[in-house]
């Protein structure tokens, strides 16, 4: 019976971890708890937020940089969300949407002096350390990829969304997938290479 079960589980790791090395994190995934055939892109579940922030009309429409408003995502292993004073120096000057719902929402925050509290969308586990930085300086600053598609690889086209919704599994087998495959090291060169697979990488 041990032998069965020990037959068991490493025949479910080699399947579970051929499928990693399936996955296409470009293919967003179903409906809400549903998988596609691979596995790995189940869209979560939608987060409601105090404001229904644009994405579509801030990074889609006029074409912000993502890193402008979540700015720590070059230099850190978090993103950062954007203080509300960075908010208001836009629209402060910006008349026109002053009567929008979502705007008045914002300056009473601002009238009130508290910060918004936005929830999370692309929540890990307490026991998996992501670092921002380093996958924004490799794929941004080095392959000289658009913004779009580096931050898109795992966040899905936001750009198109209104407030965020994840449409990647950000699972193990999902990230072990994208650092499978090979990877430019920068822009001036041919040389390719993969992510690290040492467990402590994102496991601390």
């Amino acid at each position: 019976m041990k032998i069965l079960m020990k037959n068991c589980l490493i025949w479910l790791s080699i399947w579970i971890f051929c499928g990693a090395a399936m996955a296409e994190p470009f293919v967003q995934g179903g409906a809400i708890g549903s998988q596609t055939e691979d596995g790995f892109n189940a869209l979560g579940p939608v987060v409601e937020q105090p404001i229904e922030f644009p994405h579509n009309t801030h990074a889609g429409q006029m074409g912000i940089n993502c890193m402008y408003c979540h700015t720590y995502a070059r230099r850190s292993a978090v993103s950062g969300i954007p203080r509300l004073d960075k908010c208001m120096g836009c629209h402060n000057l910006i008349e026109s949407v002053k009567d929008k719902p979502r705007i008045k929402k914002l300056f009473e925050y601002w009238a009130k002096k508290e910060p918004i509290p936005w929830k999370k969308v692309h929540d890990l586990p307490d026991f998996v350390r992501f670092n921002h930085e380093r996958h924004i300086q490799r794929f941004y600053f080095k392959e000289d990829r658009p913004v779009r598609e580096v931050c898109g690889y795992c966040h899905g086209d936001i750009a198109s969304m209104t407030t965020a919704r994840r449409v990647k599994a950000l699972s193990m087998g999902w990230c072990v997938s994208c650092h499978q495959k090979e990877h430019l090291e920068s822009v001036s060169t041919t040389k390719t290479g993969n992510g690290p697979n040492d467990c402590w990488q994102c496991h601390k």
